[in-house]
């Protein structure tokens, strides 16, 4: 079922793809509509049918929210008749999306973004669409607490609050089995782990065996093997509100919540190439996090101890 609300299009499309979380996409809405390029911008909003009898509730909830929404250039609204999932909702929506305008952001239900959100993904759009070495544009920035560049490029691509042209998404390799082995093939593992520091690697692996199906770390991989970049703020505009472990591969956890710029992130051209400044602060961080791995595994199973001695001796 597709409805709409007519308008005209005069900025990059929005494709914001939802599920059963009302509270989370509220926020997501009221952050978005606090763009003021929101009444210039078509908002299209991908609903994915309920997996089983437990989430129809929900997801009818969503539905019944998403039909009152206002405030943008158009409204069309996706209900899809059958669970795709979260991968296959997002592949198939941003492939349909790019196909009719060219270019797209993308959202999920629980991103909440800056009031410059929307401004500096449709500047940076317009600034580099011709330059065939950038793959897309990222909103999110890692709590990194060095001063980076008001924006510089990582090869690769993310998946919190991005955007991109058609050719890049053109780019994009859904068997993961390709990417492993032309990672292995090319001795780029290393490298794409951030030099070790963080298990992007043992992400897609986990992919191929089933383990998740995560579309981002098959977007980062195809970028990555075709030595793209993408643009970063120095700032972040997205927080994701999901890591509450409400989210599709989400734990609780808030180590990636970024403060939100409260100021604009100015967009013009810079050196087309990979940051050497920026990736150092990624793998410092991402080592800083390995680091913490252990603790949080033995806080979880002294956790699990305590709950099983509990229940043996009936405490509360």
């Amino acid at each position: 079922m597709s409805t709409q609300k007519s308008g005209k299009v005069h900025h990059a499309p929005v494709a914001l793809f939802v599920y059963n979380r009302l509270v989370h996409l509220r926020k997501t809405i009221e952050a978005l509509q606090a763009n003021s390029e929101s009444l210039s911008t078509w908002l299209y909003i991908f609903s994915d049918a309920p997996k089983n009898a437990a989430d129809e509730k929900a997801v009818n909830e969503v539905r019944q929210y998403i039909r009152t929404i206002d405030g943008f250039s158009a409204v069309q609204i996706i209900e899809r008749a059958e669970n795709s999932g979260l991968a296959r909702s997002i592949i198939d929506g941003v492939t349909s999306v790019c196909q009719e305008h060219g270019r797209i952001i993308v959202l999920e239900d629980d991103m909440v973004v800056s009031r410059y959100f929307l401004k500096f993904l449709n500047d940076a759009l317009t600034l580099y669409e011709r330059d065939e070495r950038v793959i897309s544009i990222s909103g999110y920035q890692y709590p990194i607490k060095t001063a980076l560049p008001e924006t510089f490029f990582l090869k690769g691509a993310d998946c919190w609050g991005w955007a991109t042209w058609q050719r890049g998404w053109d780019l994009f390799e859904p068997d993961g089995r390709v990417l492993l082995r032309e990672l292995i093939e090319r001795k780029l593992t290393h490298r794409f782990d951030f030099n070790g520091s963080y298990p992007y690697t043992r992400m897609l692996r986990n992919q191929i065996k089933g383990k998740n199906n995560s579309w981002a770390i098959r977007w980062y991989a195809s970028a990555f093997l075709k030595d793209k970049l993408t643009l970063y703020p120095g700032r972040s505009l997205v927080l994701n509100i999901g890591t509450d472990g409400s989210g599709t591969h989400c734990s609780a956890t808030n180590a990636f919540a970024s403060d939100i710029s409260d100021i604009p992130v100015k967009v013009e051209l810079i050196d087309v190439e990979e940051s050497s400044f920026a990736r150092r602060q990624y793998i410092r961080l991402f080592r800083i996090w390995l680091l913490q791995v252990p603790v949080k595994i033995m806080r979880k199973l002294a956790y699990i101890a305590r709950q099983a001695m509990c229940k043996n001796n009936a405490c509360s």
